[in-house]
C-alpha cells in the first residue's frame, strides 16, 4: 500500500508542475484558421484550395525557417 500511496505522491506533484499551452495552442489555431481564409480566397481552383490548406498548417514551420535563418543561428 505504501507504494501505491508514493505513486499517488509522485504523480500529483507532477501534475502540479505541468504547464499549460492552452493560449499557444489558441493563437495556433486563430492564425491557421486566418491562414486557410486567406489561401482558399485567392485559389482560382479546388487544388489550389486543398493546397491552401495544406501551406495553413505548415506556415508556422516555414516562418521559423525564415527567421533563424535571417538571424543566422547555427
Amino acid at each position: 500500500m505504501a507504494n501505491e500511496q508514493d505513486l499517488t505522491e509522485e504523480c500529483t506533484r507532477k501534475n502540479k508542475n505541468r504547464k499549460s499551452n492552452g493560449v499557444c495552442g489558441g493563437i495556433y489555431g486563430i492564425a491557421f484558421i486566418g491562414a486557410a481564409i486567406y489561401f482558399i480566397q485567392h485559389a482560382s481552383s479546388f487544388w489550389a484550395g486543398v493546397l491552401g490548406i495544406l501551406k495553413a498548417m505548415i506556415w508556422p514551420a516555414i516562418v521559423m525557417y525564415k527567421v533563424l535563418e535571417f538571424l543566422n543561428i547555427s
